[in-house]
């Protein structure tokens, strides 16, 4: 019987370990850790290196875990498209290991750009659904199959809390496979929210891969629409993206199921890590609370 923390078992990443991982990870990419700083750290720990124009992504869950070799093999196939989106660090080989963990190495994209918006996004969503098939097998869309990962390893988690989780996402599956979709499907990025536009020199680059696949594109249009009804953004970033794709998800009957599916994302996105990242606990628990309750209107905040 292992006398190891379930931290070290799981190879899940805490905050005092991060400093050693990081160190581990750019000794095996060759760069230089000193003086790295922590720009986040919920499900990936991401790191800007002082040293060089990269950034580190290290994969905090087993559900991360699993998509880092796509999220390389899409890079790639995204630098090569030509769609402007981040580009890995050239010259080693990826993903990078270092004792039990797995990072991405990327290029710094200097955010010096006017502030991305919905109008933005569209554009680069627009441009992401008429890609071709590429010639790697890309993972179907299977929302539950990430949400039951991050079940499978909660932190934390009160076992009623967790149960109520589960039949949600046991009641969520079932309501989905009645959906009829209207939109062709297609590769789509998987979670494409103002977060994950970096306002580049040239314009907004796409970034975090995590989740593309082949799916429905009305999923990449919910999470903005969500953003809107869940969160205090100060900004209408919705009705662009309506305006510019030509399309509003919300008009759409299927909608209310891909949003409940998308809330439930967000509250189970950092099941795994609840415990060895305690700033985000509060958070958390507002989020669980109000979808538990089904408040619809109760509003979010970002994590930090």
């Amino acid at each position: 019987m292992s006398a190891l923390p379930d931290d070290e078992l799981n190879g899940r990443l805490t905050r005092d370990k991060l400093q050693t991982v990081l160190t581990g990870i750019c000794v095996a990419a060759g760069l230089d850790p000193s003086d790295a700083e922590l720009i986040k750290f919920t499900n990936n720990a991401v790191f800007r290196l002082a040293t060089a124009p990269a950034v580190v992504r290290i994969a905090g869950s087993s559900a991360v875990r699993d998509r880092v070799d796509d999220v390389v093999h899409v890079a790639v196939w995204l630098a090569e498209q030509d769609i402007p989106a981040a580009r890995l660090w050239p010259d080693i080989p990826q993903p990078v290991t270092a004792a039990g963990y797995t990072a991405t190495v990327w290029q710094f994209i200097p955010p010096v750009g006017p502030r991305p918006n919905g109008d933005d996004l569209a554009a680069l969503l627009l441009r992401f659904h008429a890609l071709p098939m590429p010639q790697f097998p890309m993972p179907a869309w299977s929302p539950f199959k990430e949400i039951r990962q991050r079940l499978a390893e909660p932190e934390g988690l009160h076992p009623d809390d967790h149960a109520f989780l589960i039949r949600r996402c046991d009641e969520l599956e079932t309501e989905l496979a009645n959906v009829r979709y209207i939109l062709p499907g297609g590769v789509i990025h998987g979670d494409p929210f103002l977060g994950n536009l970096i306002p580049g020199v040239k314009g907004p680059v796409l970034c975090d891969f995590d989740s593309t696949c082949i799916g429905p594109r009305e999923w990449d249009l919910t999470p903005v629409a969500v953003g809107k009804l869940r969160f205090n953004y100060p900004h209408d970033d919705h009705s662009l993206v309506v305006q510019r794709y030509g399309f509003d998800v919300t008009s759409w009957d299927g909608f209310p199921v891909l949003r409940r599916i998308r809330e439930l994302k967000l509250v189970t996105s950092v099941v795994p890590v609840l415990r060895s990242n305690p700033d985000i606990r509060e958070q958390w628990q507002y989020r669980f609370t109000s979808f538990k309750h089904g408040d619809a209107g109760a509003k979010w905040e970002t994590y930090r």
